[in-house]
Order: structure tokens, then sequence, then C-alpha cells
């Protein structure tokens, strides 16, 4: 049975092209990224998932005023297996990022281009591989007429490029419900080109906005004010600090160390000739488990109090955005079962890591399932010409399927 899915999924090209090429063409943008949501890519799947014969497909809507109909899609579509009382769960989130600076790319972001194997266009590997392969691999299920040993869950979600707060967050806090305890999760959403990256671990998640206040003046006296641009460069460099005061490494975790990144700055002035009087920052921390997040912040507290002193202004610090999750342990059968999948399928080892970046996963993990991340990526999300493989959207939909057989 496992060679006759096999043999199916590799005749899915074509399938897998005009699924990618259909998504490729509704922008799934979030309402942050002037966008109306996830509405008519929920729609389209809903359609299509329905014409495979599939019956069990439930609608799990998240109120928002900001989209046109007033809420973000969650889609549950669950294959029954000889044991219902557990479910492989697939999570793939509907919206994608905006394409960015329009002369970077080569090709219309949202027209699916394609050169021989590659398929180019927003969103087709972040996260429409993982999306495609899995309904590639429950269709694969349905059309050989193959039972798997437990329910084969896809759980389609909104909102992950902005906060989960209308996808997954949501579904565990509004339709806990639908779990089970011997569910287990699987999260196509990142992973490598040679499928050896098998995500258990992700560092704690800080995102802290500073703000500098300074007094506007001339560019010419700059004596009457005080430069809080020049104050907040002064503070990031300080901030540089926090890489010696957390400097403990693990090499489960790539990079092995903790990172502390400053990345966007909000505009202060218009003009060239006035000194800013506001500045604000923001910056990213990725802090290995070992560390409690709240020492990070009391020590970026710390140096901003000792700059703030100095210049004699006031520096303040808000919480973006944190998040941290338990580990899977490396020996959890889920773990175990896809290092033994990706073996027969690819014929390499992939092998229990941990990273720096944050994925859905962190939502079973943190109710106590057993999550992993992974799929075969060239890691180009977020970036223009994004792109990705048929041939391996159609592989990684084999892993999927010997995972439930």
């Amino acid at each position: 049975m496992q060679q006759q899915i096999f043999n199916y999924l590799d005749k899915q090209a074509e399938t897998a092209v005009s699924l990618q090429r259909e998504m490729v063409a509704i922008p799934a943008l979030g309402p942050e990224n002037n966008g109306q949501g996830e509405a008519l890519k929920a729609e389209f799947l809903l359609t299509y998932l329905k014409q495979l014969g599939l019956t069990d497909i439930r609608e799990l809507p998240a109120e928002d005023s900001r989209v046109d109909g007033g809420r973000r899609p969650n889609l549950a579509a669950i294959l029954p297996g000889s044991d219902p009382k557990q479910t492989l769960w697939i999570i793939s989130h509907l919206d994608v990022v905006p394409p960015g600076e329009s002369e970077l790319w080569g090709t219309d972001p949202f027209r699916l281009h394609q050169d021989g194997d590659l398929i180019y266009g927003r969103g087709v590997e972040d996260n429409q591989h993982g999306l495609v392969a899995s309904v590639l691999a429950l269709q694969a299920l349905l059309q050989t007429s193959a039972k798997p040993r437990c329910n084969l869950g896809l759980l389609f979600v909104a909102d992950e490029e902005t906060g989960n707060r209308y996808g997954l967050d949501f579904v565990f806090r509004e339709h806990s419900d639908l779990f089970q305890p011997k569910d287990r999760f699987l999260v196509p959403d990142f992973g490598t080109p040679d499928s050896t990256l098998l995500e258990i671990a992700e560092k704690s998640l800080l995102w802290l906005r500073f703000t500098v206040a300074g007094r506007q003046c001339h560019g010419s006296t700059p004596d009457k004010g005080l430069n809080s641009l020049l104050i907040a460069s002064e503070l990031i460099l300080r901030l540089r600090g926090l890489y010696d005061r957390f400097e403990a490494s693990d090499d489960k975790f790539s990079p092995p160390w903790s990172t502390f990144e400053a990345t966007k700055k909000e505009a202060n002035v218009p003009n060239i000739n006035t000194i800013p009087g506001k500045d604000i920052f923001y910056l990213d921390c990725r802090v290995l488990p070992r560390y409690d997040i709240q020492e990070v912040l009391q020590a970026a507290r710390s140096l901003a109090d000792e700059v703030a002193q100095k210049h004699g202004t006031e520096i303040s610090i808000d919480i973006v955005h944190q998040e941290s999750s338990p580990e899977t342990p490396a020996d959890a059968p889920l773990v175990t079962e896809i290092v033994q999948a990706v073996a027969e399928v690819y014929a390499v080892k992939a092998i229990p890591k941990g990273i720096g970046g944050g994925t859905v996963a962190a939502y079973p993990r943190k109710q106590g399932y057993p999550a992993a991340v992974w799929a075969t990526l060239f890691g180009n999300a977020h970036q223009p010409n994004e792109y990705t493989s048929i041939h391996n959207m159609l592989n990684d939909a084999k892993v999927m399927t010997r995972l439930v057989l």
C-alpha cells in the first residue's frame, strides 16, 4: 500500500503546481499588512477538500472587525483512521507576508512562475509548500483507499505572520475539544534543502521597543537640544553587551548562542536640519531556554537606565511580543517516526535540533503535546523571488503519509 501511495504522489506534479498557482494569486495578507485576511484562500481550500470527498471539515472562524466579513478563517480537515483516539495534525498557515520592493522581483510575486522543478511567487515556500504537501498526502490516502492507523488532521490557520491571535492561539483557546491526549503535531514551516533538520526546540523570543526621549532643536544649534538619535545609537551599541551577559552556548541550536539584534527603527524627523526629540527602535532577542526571559529584560533595563542617566533623559521599554515553550524530547515516538520516514523517502538522517526562529509548534508544546517542525525547504521565506521545489513537495507528502501508515 505504501508503494502504491508513493507511485500516486509521483504523478501529482501538475496538481501541486495548480494548487500553488491558485493560492499565489490570492494575496492572503493580514490587516496589519494592509490586507483583508485569508478568507478567499480558505474558501478555495474548502471547496477543493470537499471535491476530494472529504466529509469531516470544520470551520473555526475568529472574529476580527478589521477585515471584510469580520472573521478570520481556520479550518480543520480530518481523515478518520483505525485509532479514532489519536490524530496526527499537520499545521499550515494561510497568510503570507507582503512582497516588499517590487523591483527586487524578477516576476510578478502574485502570479506563479515555473522554471523546471522550481516555482516562484509570494508564499510558495512560506507556507504553501507544507500546505500543498499535506493536501496531497491526504488526497493520496483518499484516492488509494488507504486506511491510516490514526486520524490525519490538516489544520489551516490564519494570522501566523502577525502574532497568531486569530489563528492557532485562538484555536487552542476556543476549540481545545478538537484535540485528544494522544495527538501529535507536525509543522512543515521550517527546514533545510537536504531534509536533515528536524526542529524539536525553539529559543525563547522577546521583542522590545525602546523609546528614547530627547529635545528637538535646529541642526545648527545642537547645544539647545538633546539628540535622541545619538542617545539611541549609544544604547544600541551598549545592548551588544547582552551577548557577554548571556554567553552560554548549546550545540542543539543554530546558532548555538542567544542573539540580541537591533532591527526596526521608526522615523523621527522628516527633514535633515532638525535634531530629533524622540527615537524609537526595536530589539529582537532569541534566548536559549536555560535563561529566564525576565533576566534579559532586567539586563536591558539596566543598560537603558545607565544611558538615560548619563544624558539626563528617559528611556522607556515596552514588550511587543514574548514567547517560550518546552522542547519535544529527542526520543519521543513522533521524532523517531519522522527520522525513519525521512530516511525511507530521502535516504538521509534527520537530526533533532533547535532553532532561533519561532513557529506555531510552541502552542501544542505548551499544552503538553509532542510537536516537531520539519520540511524540505530552501530557506527563502520573506525574500524576493521566493521559490520552492515541486519534487520536494511531492516527497514531503510521502513522508507525511508514512507517518500515518
